[in-house]
């Protein structure tokens, strides 16, 4: 080897990171299983000291929080279709790049449009008419709501990440000048429980569970969204273009279209979520209805790597954590704050994993040799 070739091997960095290829699936899910027990390690640390309980009452806690009786599971349930729905709807514009962050307004503005359908027509229409009149109303002002974005992107380029972001502050202004309106009682600034005493626009109840057809619908989504994805023509164009739109205006996709027509379904499946949310759980609506979960949504789509049947574990641990977070500061009387750092620990360890997961770290031995002539 000439002096040359020595001194540029010499002079190569010692630690490299270097992208791995496609682990097999139990490789990747015990480098994430990993990181949660080493973040469980960690958070113990942390409570000892800034509480000095004992970390495994703790975690106990956090079990009991989510599954410590039939109504916490039922709660548990409802809260992981709502979350799992609202990641369905992102996916499709996640996997084509089109950076949705308007789920949160999108969500909204489908549950407003059942709230009003339930205030005008609660009373006076038959419940087979009512709902379905309800969920058409849901998905038709969802899907305007992520059309609007959409075909601003695919005419003019802008950006899709500010535009939609601002459109969750539109929907929330519009949900307030409402209330204005629908406040009951009276100067309450709450709309309150709509039909509280005839029910109407309520989602029926399933063998006495009232979530139980929340997470009927949210399956049947999830197995379908899961065939459109991997099997149809339009699950091959968004994965196209969201690889290259050169390539898919090369073989002959209609980008424009593509991305309309993703955006509508997305707007279309948050308004399916505002349905089940104002209908099917809440019975009514103010500006938290959605209380954030269209952001969550983004990371437990992402952590899912846009799988729609992974995303069933990913929704449910973020369900899981905030749930048993929320039990440890009723149990333990603490600050809410300690939970809240309980939780941003094993979210760290969460998202950081998958580094680990797509690349790894080579570290060279030292070369002994010297530069030879």
């Amino acid at each position: 080897m000439t002096a040359k070739g020595n001194e540029k091997r010499l002079h190569e960095p010692k630690i490299q990171i270097v992208k791995r290829g496609e682990l097999v699936w139990y490789k990747s899910w015990g480098v994430r299983a990993a990181a949660i027990l080493l973040a469980l390690i960690i958070c113990g640390f942390v409570i000892v000291l800034l509480t000095g309980y004992n970390p495994i009452q703790v975690y106990e806690s956090m079990l009991k929080g989510t599954f410590g009786s039939a109504r916490k599971v039922w709660n548990t349930l409802q809260k992981l279709a709502i979350l799992l729905c609202i990641s369905l709807a992102v996916t499709p514009a996640f996997k084509m790049k089109f950076w949705n962050i308007g789920a949160e307004g999108q969500t909204l503005i489908g549950g407003l449009a059942a709230a009003a359908c339930m205030i005008y027509f609660g009373n006076s229409l038959p419940p087979a008419v009512l709902l379905p009149l309800m969920l058409a109303a849901c998905i038709l002002i969802g899907m305007i709501w992520g059309l609007i974005p959409a075909i601003f992107k695919a005419n003019f380029n802008t950006n899709e990440t500010l535009f939609t972001l601002m459109m969750n502050y539109v929907a929330m202004q519009i949900v307030s000048f409402c209330i204005v309106f629908w406040e009951n009682p009276k100067d309450s600034n709450t709309v309150g429980v709509i039909n509280r005493d005839t029910m109407g626009g309520w989602l029926p109840a399933l063998f006495g569970q009232k979530y139980l057809l929340n997470i009927i619908i949210v399956a049947v989504i999830t197995i379908a969204m899961y065939i459109y994805l991997r099997y149809s023509k339009h699950g091959y164009e968004i994965s196209v273009v969201g690889e290259s739109e050169n390539t898919a205006k090369y073989i002959g996709i209609n980008v424009k279209k593509v991305i309309m027509r993703t955006m509508a379904l997305s707007g279309a499946l948050c308004g399916v979520a505002g349905f089940l949310l104002v209908a099917g759980t809440d019975h009514t609506i103010n500006t938290n209805t959605v209380g954030g979960m269209g952001f969550t949504a983004i990371m437990v789509s992402w952590l899912a790597k846009f799988n729609p049947i992974v995303m069933t574990l990913t929704a449910f641990l973020i369900v899981f954590l905030e749930r048993g977070a929320g039990e440890i500061a009723t149990a333990f009387q603490l600050n809410e704050s300690v939970s809240d750092i309980l939780t941003g620990i094993i979210l760290f360890f969460i998202i950081g994993s998958e580094f680990f997961v797509q690349y790894k770290i080579h570290i060279r031995g030292t070369s002994k040799e010297g530069i030879k002539a």
